[in-house]
Parts: C-alpha cells; sequence; structure tokens
C-alpha cells in the first residue's frame, strides 16, 4: 500500500516517491515471471486531480523462466510504464449519477482513505510487457524433433532418414508381399503348349 497524505487533495499538487518491494505470487506467465519475493523497484509520480490521484510510473524488476525452443534457463530484466487513476470514495456517487459510465467494462479503483493498493496495477503491467514466446537468443536452433538433443550444442547433428512409426508396418508388410509373389512364380511349373483338356 502506498499513501497519499502528503500529497493532499489540492488539485495540482504532485508528489514522486520510489520504494523497492517484493514481488507477489504467480507474477508473469507458465514461461516467464517474477520469482516470488523478488525486487520490484517502483518510481511512481503522483498527481492531485479533482476525482482522485493519478499515479503514473515505472517498475524494473527481473524475470527467470525458459526459452520456449530450447527449455534453458533464461534471466531477463524487465521495465513497464503504467498509469492508473485513483478515484476519492466520496466522488463515486456524484460522478455516476452526472454522467453516463461509457467504460463500463473498466473497473474503477479507489483510494481507501489515504492510502491506494498498487499491486493489480503493477500485475497487469508487468504481465502486459512480457514476450509471449520468450528466447534465450532471437536465432536459437532449439532442439532435435527426433532426439531431443540442443543443437547449440552440437550444430552438425542429425539422423538418417527415418521411417515414420506410422508407415513402418506397411512398408514391412509390403515387403513381405513382395518377397511372397517373387517365390510363387519361380515356384510355379511352366504351361504345355496346348490347351488343356477340360474334365467332364
Amino acid at each position: 500500500m502506498f499513501g497519499t497524505h502528503e500529497l493532499g487533495r489540492r488539485p495540482g499538487a504532485l508528489l514522486k516517491v520510489s520504494r523497492t518491494v517484493e514481488a507477489p505470487a504467480d507474477l508473469g506467465t507458465d514461461v516467464l515471471g517474477v520469482p516470488e519475493g523478488a525486487p520490484m523497484e517502483v518510481s511512481l509520480r503522483l498527481e492531485s486531480v479533482m476525482d482522485g490521484v493519478l499515479v503514473t510510473g515505472t517498475v524494473r524488476t527481473p524475470l527467470a523462466g525458459e526459452c520456449v525452443r530450447c527449455l534453458e534457463p533464461l534471466r531477463r530484466e524487465c521495465e513497464a510504464d503504467f498509469q492508473e487513476l485513483y478515484s476519492y470514495p466520496d466522488a463515486d456517487a456524484g460522478s455516476r449519477s452526472a454522467e453516463p459510465d461509457d467504460d463500463a467494462g473498466e473497473e474503477t479503483l479507489f483510494l481507501e482513505g489515504e492510502l491506494f493498493d498498487l499491486e493489480p496495477v503493477l500485475r497487469d503491467a508487468v504481465v502486459l510487457s512480457l514476450p509471449l514466446q520468450p528466447v534465450c537468443r532471437e536465432d536459437c536452433p532449439g532442439l532435435c524433433p527426433e532426439c531431443g538433443v540442443r543443437l547449440e550444442t552440437d550444430p552438425d547433428h542429425r539422423h538418417d532418414d527415418a521411417v515414420d512409426i506410422r508407415w513402418a508396418a506397411l512398408r514391412e508388410l509390403s515387403g513381405t508381399l513382395g518377397s511372397a509373389g517373387a517365390d510363387a512364380e519361380e515356384e510355379k511349373p511352366p504351361r504345355a503348349g496346348g490347351d488343356e483338356p477340360q474334365e467332364k
């Protein structure tokens, strides 16, 4: 929680705040995120406006995860900007009755006395700044699709032309039938020159 006591309610008043906070749990995606308890450096600019406090800031924090191509551990730094308006609780009723709510889908954040909770804003800012497919480097060759070896450590790695296991049984059957047909041709006695007599 951050306080606004020193800011006051006079429109136009400014206050700058810098603080290091611990990262909450589950901040990130399945492949990249902020480790729980990691330091998050937050720099804020608080501005008093008619309806509340406009918070503009930047968060910097370390990231940990894995490369989506080679699955090696990944370490990065994240820097994300954000801006959010925290409304005064007593300004909510008047603003809703005077104007239609054009942003009904957006959740309004409120000050709790002289305090505001920055966690949901930080969470959104960090997650939206993360890459969808993090890689250790842009030209990462990834893993061999057949055996899973890391191609960067073995760039000459290759396999002989392998038969798809779905077709291997059919190929064996084809070979068996082919050899059986050839044997039958060899064992078949030659036909006589004339027509064979029909049995009555």
